[in-house]
């Protein structure tokens, strides 16, 4: 097994902070002005068990939520969502989170699994790529600039037999192509029959592992191009790589590194070479340094400043919060990432422990997010 470090480019613009925000935060959380001075904190929060479950809040993450927000509804304290969830653009995100919090997200606030792949466009935008998982895997691609990619569910649609279980199943995609795949009428939007994938993006987690993993190890055994010989593997990437993580069911479910465990056993034991891979987000340090450039951004746009530099010095942060329910994931990136770096841990997802992780010990443990922010809030507002 081969594995990759994957360097997320942070912006080096970053503002300088006032150290005066004490003075400021002795007036009640919903009295601080704008244009006073800047905060010297910044928080990334987790969503799947911290803030939802589901699609129902949890741990009185509303209520928290609004009082990182001005009476009139601007952003007060920069936050944002650093998470290894996904499937849809940031923005179509961010709306689906304003509409549940009832407080207003901005793209820029959504941090998702697979946000970093949008810096890998200059070396694919016009290779055939396939885009893999739930929800609009090809759609975010095509969001981030890539001309030529295609979901696992229309190019598998194109091959006759490929999927051998296919007739056993009884729910569909929501392709076009899908029911008609073995007609002469179908037209493959690329020349995907000659065209080689140059590339494989696991933007979110699979639906259908099955077909999913036959399919992977087709295009990663031929060089890109399923039924023929056997060739050199194209670049694969997963956008994260959580083995569990907490959905509505009680218990934790499978998650993307499942699958990846799943597709590396049987391709390594179909193929002579091992498979070749890149994991992104949580705990990769360098998901949290580019947290950290997003924060800094935020101060920014809070502020209407043109950047984040304030007399040629760099904006810096006190603390940067990360408040999650995994600890081997959210605790330990931020652990990773190393200060200002403060870990949060809550009882509301993956963790349930009384104590705190023995493995990934947080530098706090709470019950809920809501506790988090009232911790956070009281500690920087002294």
């Amino acid at each position: 097994m081969r594995r990759f470090q994957f360097a997320i480019r942070a912006s080096q613009s970053q503002a300088k902070i006032s150290r005066n925000f004490s003075d400021l935060c002795r007036r009640s959380y919903s009295q601080i002005q704008p244009q006073s001075e800047r905060p010297s904190f910044g928080i990334a929060f987790d969503i799947d068990g911290v803030i939802l479950r589901g699609s129902t809040p949890i741990g009185g993450s509303p209520q928290a939520l609004r009082r990182l927000y001005h009476e009139d509804g601007t952003l007060k304290i920069p936050f944002l969502f650093l998470t290894n969830g996904g499937g849809v653009p940031e923005s179509k995100r961010a709306s689906e989170l304003s509409e549940l919090l009832g407080v207003h997200i901005s793209p820029l606030q959504v941090v998702q699994g697979h946000s970093p792949f949008r810096e890998m466009v200059n070396r694919f935008k016009d290779e055939l790529i396939v885009a893999v998982g739930k929800g609009e895997p090809a759609n975010v691609m095509s969001e981030y600039g890539f001309r030529k990619v295609l979901s696992i569910d229309e190019y598998a649609s194109y091959f006759s037999g490929i999927d051998p279980l296919s007739s056993y199943k009884t729910w569909g995609v929501k392709q076009p192509h899908n029911k008609k795949c073995n007609s002469e009428d179908t037209h493959p939007r690329f020349d995907v029959y000659l065209d080689r994938v140059k590339g494989v993006f696991v933007v979110s987690d699979p639906v259908d592992w099955g077909r999913d993993i036959q399919v992977l190890c087709d295009i990663l055994r031929t060089g890109g191009l399923p039924g023929k010989e056997r060739g050199h593997q194209p670049p694969l990437y997963f956008a994260s790589d959580d083995l569990e993580y907490q959905a509505v069911f009680p218990s934790e479910r499978l998650g993307m590194g499942a699958f990846r465990i799943a597709l590396e056993s049987i391709f390594n034991t179909v193929h002579d070479n091992p498979l070749e891979y890149m994991s992104i987000g949580k705990p990769n340090p360098f998901v949290f340094k580019n947290a950290e450039a997003v924060l800094a951004k935020l101060i920014s746009n809070i502020y209407h400043v043109q950047d984040s530099t304030v007399e040629g010095r760099a904006h810096s942060f006190n603390t940067f919060y990360m408040i999650g329910d995994n600890p081997k994931v959210d605790i330990n990136g931020a652990t990773k990432a190393g200060r200002p770096w403060f870990s949060i841990l809550t009882r509301t997802g993956v963790f349930r422990g009384k104590d705190n992780h023995t493995q990934f010990p947080a530098d706090m443990v709470v019950d809920t997010v809501e506790e988090a922010i009232d911790h956070i809030l009281r500690k920087e507002c002294k």
